[in-house]
């Protein structure tokens, strides 16, 4: 295995692990379902367009989810030799959330939907975790560890961070006095407390590190500086109900680092944060599926004028496409990680291969809904033949090279189905913002949001 080998993103090696051939030799797990893209309905109004993709991507989660924990596939093909048995943490996060989104619109019953997530946080509390934190991938049939490398074999923070942002959110909807609903909310309140998030600082450093291992302890040594996608990672540790990281851990480690401020002009729009032309845009993705930007600050950005600029750099840069590179275009825009046609790579301004991933523009959608919208309409009705599946679009596509994926990767799928929905209704966001643990860990940091009491 290699990592990438480009110091910017040194951030993002430690959770992409790279195969040259990784896109060519991977297998499907399943028979896909007999689907034919040039089918797919025409002449749909925007509001009916938005519905369709999160209606079928969200497929991916519930036709697709393991058998067995119902939780999310790592992939809906098989690579690394792992197996088809590989589950997602951070990946099923974003599914539960997704699965909110489906009880709400009513694409499957309410008590369907709690129960296929009661059988998940079942699954959940049998399975392996390290001081309450879980690894990045479980064997989705034993809920045994399997390795995401040779010594990240334990706990993984930000994985787990990812998933405890969907939980809660699950815990502020279901609400009901039901059987089902009482349970369900009473277990996630159980793994919420139960995650050690402090044990992460190695005996109360004023750091936060990304994993532990039971083999190799913290020869990993990763320590979560930022700008980056973890973001939600403090906000979770520091609202911890039982278990928390102190303030200071906060300022110390994420907000000192070399790529923590910027205020550089690219394009002629500002970045307050992080790398030059702003890194792969899922760094404005991940962490907001939960935290609404909107009017969010702290003492070092508002972080809608943050992920704003991030989106619009990122957009400039492909209009202007200094590369040339077939099909960029104010129609066709978005980098960021996800297969490509030589493996898998984390795309940039500054680490630009000529790979378009949709789940970039349209996860983008509450930042830049026009541009969004037209990115959409192009990929839906001028590359649907090659690019929309039966569980939505595919990861990623490459017109220079005339290489289309026919993969999907759940922390791709996900932030689709919930960004689209925060920009129509804000659900997401609603349910995140109104927990009341994470409403402290928010004042503790010092964050001031209209959300805030």
């Amino acid at each position: 295995m290699k990592r990438f080998m480009l110091p910017v993103y040194f951030l993002v090696l430690a959770c992409l692990v790279v195969l040259p051939d990784y896109a060519q030799k991977s297998k499907v797990v399943v028979a896909p379902i007999a689907f034919n893209a040039a089918n797919r309905p025409k002449n749909l109004s925007d509001t009916a367009l938005l519905e369709l993709v999160q209606k079928q991507t969200f497929r991916y989660f519930w036709d697709f989810g393991h058998p067995v924990s119902g939780m999310a596939r790592e992939r809906s093909n098989e690579a690394y030799n792992y197996g088809n048995e590989v589950v997602t943490t951070g990946g099923t996060g974003f599914g539960v959330m997704a699965m909110i989104v489906a009880a709400e619109r009513k694409w499957q019953p309410r008590d369907s939907v709690s129960a296929r997530l009661l059988k998940m946080v079942n699954f959940l509390l049998k399975a392996d975790a390290y001081h309450g934190v879980f690894p990045h991938w479980l064997n989705g049939a034993t809920g045994k560890t399997i390795p995401f490398s040779r010594r990240d074999d334990g706990a993984d923070l930000v994985e787990t961070a990812y998933l405890m942002q969907g939980l809660l959110c699950v815990r502020q909807y279901f609400t009901a006095d039901t059987r089902t609903e009482n349970e369900l909310r009473q277990k996630i309140t159980w793994m919420w407390e139960e995650t050690n998030w402090n044990w992460h600082t190695r005996d109360n450093m004023d750091l936060l590190y990304w994993h532990w291992s039971p083999n190799y302890s913290w020869d990993m040594n990763f320590e979560l500086r930022g700008w980056n996608e973890t973001l939600i990672t403090y906000i979770l540790a520091a609202s911890a109900p039982r278990y928390p990281v102190s303030a200071q851990v906060y300022r110390k480690c994420w907000a000192e680092s070399s790529h923590f401020k910027n205020g550089k002009e690219f394009y002629g729009v500002t970045l307050p944060l992080g790398f030059d032309y702003g890194g792969p845009l899922f760094f404005s993705h991940y962490s907001f599926l939960g935290l609404d930007p909107h009017n969010l600050q702290d003492d070092y950005a508002n972080y809608w004028q943050q992920n704003y600029n991030h989106t619009l750099i990122n957009y400039n840069y492909c209009v202007l496409n200094p590369k040339q590179f077939k099909g960029y275009g104010d129609n066709c825009w978005g980098l960021t990680a996800g297969d490509t046609y030589d493996g898998y790579n984390a795309y940039s301004p500054d680490n630009d291969g000529g790979t378009i991933a949709p789940t970039a523009a349209l996860s983008a959608f509450p930042y830049t809904p026009e541009y969004s919208m037209k990115a959409l309409k192009h990929f839906y009705y001028d590359l649907g033949d090659r690019i929309w599946s039966e569980y939505g679009f595919t990861d990623g596509f490459n017109e220079s090279k005339n290489w289309y994926a026919t993969s999907h990767l759940a922390i791709d799928q996900g932030p689709e189905i919930v960004m689209i929905e925060n920009y129509r209704t804000g659900l997401l966001w609603k349910l995140f913002m109104s927990v009341p643990e994470i409403q402290n860990g928010l004042h503790k940091l010092g964050f001031t949001s209209p959300w805030l009491k």
